[in-house]
C-alpha cells in the first residue's frame, strides 16, 4: 500500500507541478507528499523530480517513469471498476481484418456474437485477400491462414489448417483419380492465378528413397485459373476440375457427398490459422477478450462442421 501511495503521489506532483497543489487535491499536508516522493526516489535509487523554490521539473528518468505509472494506475482503476461492476467489461473500438473467403465463413458470423457479450465494444471487420499492414493501418488484430512470414507481429495459433485435393464424384467417374501427386499433371486442376498470394503451390508429403518422407510443392495447371478462392471452390463443385482447398472450406461438401477427397495419403502436415497483432504488452482488454473468444470458438470440433448460424447460441454474459 505504501508503494502504491508513493506512485500515486509522484504522478500527482508531476502532473500538477507542485507539492502544494498535489497535497491540496489529496487533502494532506505538503510535507507528507514530500516524504512519499523522497521514499520513492530512495527506493528506486534515482532522481525523478528536480525541485526548486519556484518549480518542479521531471528528470529524463522521471519522464519515462511517469508514463509507466500513469498507464499502470489507469489499468488498476479499470480492473477495479470491472470487479465492482460484477464482471469483466470491455469498451472501445476493435478493428479486425481477415482473408475474404475465410472471413465470410468463420469470422464475420462471430462478430455479432462477440458484440452481444461485450455491447460496449464497437467492431469494424475488413475482409480482404490483400496482406494488411496491421500496425501501419492501425488494426488491432488480423486473422491469417497458412504459414506466417517473419515479422515483428505477435501471433497466436487458433487452429490447424489442413488442405485436401477434392473433386466431384462425377468428375472422378469421367476422368479417374490420381494415385500420386505427380499424376496431377494429367488432370484439369483449378489453381490460383499467378498474381494471387499462394505462390508455393500445392503441398504434399511423399516418401523418399530412404524410407523417410518429405514435403514437395507442385503447381498443377489446367484450362481454368482464378485469383479468387471462392470461384475455384464453385468451379470445383460444378465439376470443372480438381481443387486443393482448406478443410474448413470443403468439409461440409465432403460430408454431404458433393465432393470426394483425393490423395489424402499424401496430405501435407497442417499449417495454422493465426491471430496476429502488433504487440503483447499492454494489450487492450477488448483485444484480449476477442483473442480468447476466437480461440474458444475454433477449439470446438463442431464449429467447422457446417454453417455457424445453425450452431448453438453463444455463452451467456458473465454475471
Amino acid at each position: 500500500m505504501d508503494r502504491l501511495k508513493q506512485l500515486e503521489s509522484f504522478v500527482a506532483i508531476a502532473t500538477r507541478g507542485s507539492l502544494t497543489a498535489a497535497a491540496k487535491a489529496e487533502g494532506v499536508a505538503p510535507a507528507i507528499m514530500g516524504r512519499r516522493l523522497d521514499a520513492l526516489e530512495e527506493r528506486l535509487g534515482v532522481k525523478l523530480l528536480l525541485r526548486t523554490t519556484r518549480r518542479i521539473t521531471l528528470t529524463h528518468e522521471g519522464s519515462a517513469f511517469l508514463e509507466d505509472c500513469q498507464r499502470m494506475l489507469v489499468e488498476l482503476a479499470n480492473a477495479e471498476a470491472s470487479v465492482s461492476a460484477g464482471g469483466v467489461k470491455a469498451a472501445g473500438h476493435l478493428r479486425v481484418t481477415a482473408p475474404a473467403g475465410f472471413g465470410r465463413r468463420h469470422v464475420a458470423p462471430l462478430v455479432p456474437r462477440f458484440h452481444e457479450l461485450h455491447p460496449e465494444v464497437t467492431i469494424s471487420l475488413n475482409l480482404s485477400d490483400r496482406v494488411i499492414d496491421v500496425a501501419g493501418e492501425s488494426y488491432d488484430c488480423a486473422v491469417r491462414v497458412g504459414d506466417l512470414p517473419d515479422s515483428s507481429l505477435v501471433s497466436l495459433r487458433l487452429a490447424d489448417n489442413r488442405r485436401r485435393c477434392v473433386a466431384t464424384p462425377e468428375f472422378v467417374r469421367r476422368h479417374g483419380a490420381p494415385r500420386h501427386p505427380n499424376e496431377l499433371a494429367r488432370f484439369a486442376c483449378l489453381s490460383l492465378s499467378s498474381d494471387a498470394s499462394q505462390t508455393r503451390g500445392w503441398a504434399f508429403r511423399v516418401p523418399t528413397a530412404g524410407g523417410e518422407h518429405e514435403v514437395i510443392h507442385l503447381k498443377p495447371t489446367g484450362p481454368l485459373d482464378c485469383s479468387d478462392g471462392q470461384v475455384l471452390h464453385d468451379w470445383c463443385l460444378a465439376g470443372h476440375g480438381i481443387a486443393w482447398r482448406s478443410t474448413w472450406e470443403v468439409e461440409a461438401e465432403i460430408d454431404a457427398g458433393l465432393l470426394v477427397p483425393l490423395l489424402d495419403e499424401f496430405a501435407a502436415p497442417p499449417n495454422g490459422i493465426y491471430a496476429v497483432f502488433p504487440q503483447r504488452k499492454h494489450l487492450p482488454l477488448r483485444v484480449r477478450l476477442w483473442l480468447d473468444f476466437l480461440k474458444a470458438q475454433y477449439a470446438r470440433p463442431e464449429f467447422w462442421g457446417g454453417t455457424i448460424a445453425a450452431q448453438s447460441k453463444p455463452p451467456e454474459k458473465p454475471r
